[in-house]
């Protein structure tokens, strides 16, 4: 019998990946990853590795649950050590947990391998603390797509009551729906959010509003993004770091193309 490890390979900037997850990932006689891995992070791998991607997109699996399951089964009886190399965390939204369970009960051994996940990393690159000392002393992390608690105002009520900030995942899509759940049961419209797009890549792009006015703006942002809602999102104006970097990179290039 081989081993499994469910390898959190971060959100999306390679250099965040941990060292148990690199080594992973160069152990392993077959990797199997996710859309959201930064394919860098597959160089790595030995040239022998076999490759298999498991890409979701709304609406369109390129595997279901159900097969990437199997497959770890199936690789792991052949005493192949596998690697399930997931974007971000595999225990938060990951469905690490899922593929745990399917492990266990097959009898087959397998590590976790926690990774930073996007609802931590993409704020700290947008310049948002998800708690500061003045603004916010709790984080919440939700899903956007929540069906078993879509029709329940307690549930919102103690979203908006409990938590000073929200991070949502996989929530772009059903925003609209989202937003008009907690402004019924009691935030402020004033509130501050923000969609992170792309978050710790090149490519990362932040909306800012309130929740009164985001609507205004949902045409600007699409998947994959995380939207983080509270107070904390004002800090922004004072420490959006990764974009100041990046315009001075590219104030750099610049100058050197034209030298």
């Amino acid at each position: 019998m081989g081993k499994v490890y469910l390898v959190g390979a971060g959100p999306g900037d390679p250099d965040l990946l941990t060292i148990k997850g690199m080594k992973a990932i160069e152990a392993a006689d077959v990797i199997l990853y996710d859309r959201l891995v930064n394919e860098e992070l597959l160089q790595f791998a030995s040239r022998q590795a076999k490759l298999v991607y498991c890409g979701k997109t709304p609406g369109n699996h390129i595997l279901t649950q159900e097969k990437i399951n199997t497959l770890l089964c199936k690789y792991a009886k052949q005493n192949k050590t596998v690697t399930r190399l997931k974007g971000g965390d595999p225990f938060i939204f990951g469905r690490g947990g899922e593929e745990a369970a399917v492990l266990q009960k097959q009898g087959i051994v397998y590590e976790i391998v926690p990774g930073i996940t996007a609802g931590v990393a993409a704020p700290a690159y947008a310049g948002i603390p998800l708690t500061h000392r003045n603004v916010s002393s709790s984080v919440t992390f939700i899903s956007g797509y929540n069906p078993q608690k879509d029709d329940s105002d307690d549930y919102w009520q103690s979203l908006v009551k409990s938590s000073e900030t929200l991070c949502v995942y996989m929530g772009v899509k059903r925003f609209p729906d989202l937003c008009d759940r907690l402004l019924e049961n009691g935030m402020d419209p004033h509130t501050p959010v923000a969609f992170i797009q792309w978050g710790t890549t090149n490519k990362q792009k932040t909306v800012t509003a309130t929740m009164e006015t985001i609507h205004d703006r949902l045409h600007e942002v699409e998947n994959p993004s995380m939207i983080i809602i509270g107070d904390v999102v004002t800090l922004r104006e004072q420490l959006q770091w990764f974009e100041e970097i990046k315009k001075l990179e590219d104030v750099s290039s610049c100058n050197q193309l034209s030298m």
